[in-house]
């Protein structure tokens, strides 16, 4: 595949107007091909505000970040495994405080190229310090365009038909990042649409490989962990797996990269791998959310089997809602399926892959963006 050939990140400035209908406007972003990429990015139109009080008063939020985390990188260059060791709480001007230290502050730098080089060169020393999951919003309540809170797209039904709530799935999470904090490679649980929205501080830099690459980047991926693939070949699903991009190119897979600013968001679809870190310290806002074209996907999202510490949703009124002709063969077992990015060798029943209705907080989340 040529480089021209490859799906590049596409970033939209919606109308007031166009503005208002969550759903309506992420389904039109998918018919200009924005899904391609995995990733796009949205400017809010002129005007609109998360939080009218803004973010000077840190001590306002009233926020302790309960369990920040020491991200701690191992490997070799350009694939490393991170391992996450448990910290001390802290208050919001606490780590604010931390994140501004010699020791963890952002390096100086000429750009964000020569900033991108730092961290793949000294990914492996310092740990950061993550306040990352943190459950919670700081939007405004009555913000009703685009509150991450409450979206209003189809993954309500989790939550109308099973009475369940997952932290930082089908509700709000916090991220609070300082220089060099990660999100390693990953899809969404279950293969889900995401939304992060960057409320201030610095930049957040992103990577994605297009969806239809996700399955190469798979057999690479295994490759060069092939021991942690044998324990489990839902590792990814472990949050802990880096990769540099020029290595994934070296290997065939397309790598798009960008960077996220305050005020802006950013928006992954189904089985889109991405991963990034943070400039410096900041605080973006996250959560998931599902269209119907994500059904197929998340009847074949893949599972991690080793850890109790997963979500776990039932795809059964997902089916049943939008699929009803399909819904008895769904729960005999009968229902062949194919994932809408790559068919498998041998057709699988999908009703298999349907996951219990038990809901865990997913401390797998805690590497998330």
């Amino acid at each position: 595949m040529s480089t021209n050939d490859i799906p590049r990140i596409m970033v939209f400035q919606p109308t007031w107007n166009e503005f208002k209908n969550f759903p309506k406007y992420i389904a039109f972003m998918e018919s200009q091909g924005a899904h391609k990429a995995g990733l796009a990015k949205v400017l809010p139109p002129p005007g609109w505000l998360a939080r009218k009080s803004g973010y000077d008063n840190l001590d306002a939020f009233n926020i302790t970040i309960s369990s920040p985390i020491s991200q701690v990188t191992t490997g070799e260059p350009g694939a490393y495994q991170q391992f996450v060791i448990k910290q001390k709480p802290l208050t919001l001007e606490q780590f604010s405080v931390l994140a501004n230290t010699e020791r963890y502050r952002t390096p100086r730098h000429l750009d964000y190229e020569d900033l991108e080089r730092k961290y793949w060169k000294n990914i492996i020393y310092l740990p950061p310090i993550y306040g990352a999951g943190v459950s919670g919003s700081i939007t405004d309540t009555d913000q009703d365009y685009w509150n991450i809170n409450r979206l209003g797209t189809i993954l309500d039904y989790v939550k109308e038909d099973y009475d369940i709530e997952i932290g930082g799935v089908n509700t709000a999470y916090l991220y609070f990042g300082m220089w060099k904090t990660t999100f390693p490679w990953h899809t969404e649980d279950m293969d889900l649409y995401s939304i992060n929205y960057l409320h201030f501080g610095a930049p957040k830099a992103w990577y994605s490989v297009p969806p239809e690459h996700g399955r190469k980047f798979e057999k690479v991926a295994n490759q060069y962990f092939k021991s942690t693939y044998q324990n489990c070949n839902a590792f990814l699903r472990h949050k802990m797996t880096l990769i540099s991009p020029n290595i994934l190119k070296q290997h065939g897979v397309p790598v798009n990269k960008i960077t996220q600013q305050k005020g802006e968001f950013m928006i992954t679809f189904p089985f889109s791998y991405h991963a990034g870190f943070n400039h410096g310290f900041n605080c973006a806002e996250s959560t998931n959310f599902a269209m119907e074209r994500w059904i197929e996907y998340g009847k074949h999202a893949s599972q991690c089997t080793c850890s109790a510490d997963k979500v776990k949703i039932s795809m059964d009124t997902f089916v049943k809602r939008f699929q009803p002709e399909r819904y008895q063969s769904w729960l005999a077992g009968t229902d062949y399926g194919q994932h809408p990015e790559f068919s498998p060798k041998k057709p699988i029943p999908t009703s298999r892959l349907s996951l219990s209705l038990d809901a865990i907080d997913n401390k797998c989340n805690e590497n998330a963006h």
